[in-house]
């Protein structure tokens, strides 16, 4: 009895003890400021709460990030190909100016060239001058020289060939002296653009193609050039390429082979 009584008093203190902090933890409580009073009451109403929000470990799935990333890669294919695109018509473009110099058998580098042509955006533009050494025209008149008819010849097979749109003007050079008073450099002008017109039709290129004749007399001189200048004396022919060529022209060939093959840069 004496060995089970003797640890009796050690269970009984320990009961004090615990008595005692907690007489004291309320009284240290009851003594602390009311917004620690609220902050602890907090904490025990939730005492295994965290500061990071649940999370299952997978990442959420972001479905306008996925749409984004989707939208950017579309935009990058169409871009490419925008690009593939391009390089087949500058490949092709470029091709069909050679040709017409090779058919008119003209030397690219002459500094006063009886033709110009240019790549543009959408397709070509040449550019017949009218000069004293080679003219185009018979003087101050709208019919062709044999010249003027050779190159109109070879004009007509590569449109009609390539099935481009084309649109016509006439122009002159300033103070240019007419016989007729009646008839004006606005005349010439309009009526050497609707005689390349005619020849153009004669020649096979179908009516259709023909989008657009005008004459704009001495209006629009050649850039940095003196408006009387005899550079001035043409007629400028654009080419645009039609739905019908460049359906033609998807399958003819890669960007690597346009790169790979050579193009003359044909500028002013």
């Amino acid at each position: 009895m004496a060995a089970g009584g003797g640890g009796a008093w050690k269970v009984a203190f320990a009961d004090f003890m615990t008595a005692m902090m907690a007489l004291f933890l309320v009284l240290w409580i009851s003594a602390q400021d009311k917004k620690i009073l609220i902050a602890t009451s907090k904490y025990f109403q939730s005492p295994f709460s965290s500061p990071m929000e649940d999370h299952s470990g997978v990442m959420p799935f972001n479905k306008q990030s996925s749409e984004n990333s989707s939208s950017s890669e579309d935009s990058s294919g169409k871009d490419k190909a925008a690009d593939k695109n391009k390089q087949i018509e500058l490949s092709f473009l470029n091709s069909v100016a050679a040709d017409f110099y090779r058919l008119l058998h003209l030397d690219q580098t002459l500094d006063q060239k009886p033709i110009d042509i240019q790549v543009t955006s959408d397709g070509l533009r040449l550019t017949l001058f009218d000069r004293s050494s080679n003219p185009l025209f018979k003087e101050n008149s709208a019919e062709f020289t044999d010249w003027g008819i050779n190159m109109i010849q070879s004009l007509a097979w590569l449109i009609d060939r390539h099935h481009f749109r084309v649109t016509i003007d006439g122009h002159t050079k300033a103070g240019l002296k007419l016989p007729d008073e009646g008839y004006t450099d606005w005349e010439l002008s309009s009526d050497r653009a609707n005689a390349a017109r005619r020849k153009l039709v004669l020649y096979a290129v179908e009516p259709e193609l023909i989008e657009r004749v005008t004459g704009y007399a001495a209006t629009r001189p050649l850039p940095k050039e003196d408006p009387a200048a005899e550079a001035n004396q043409r007629i400028t022919l654009s080419l645009a390429l039609s739905s019908k060529n460049r359906a033609k022209l998807e399958p003819l060939t890669t960007p690597g082979e346009a790169a790979a093959k050579p193009v003359a840069v044909l500028t002013p």
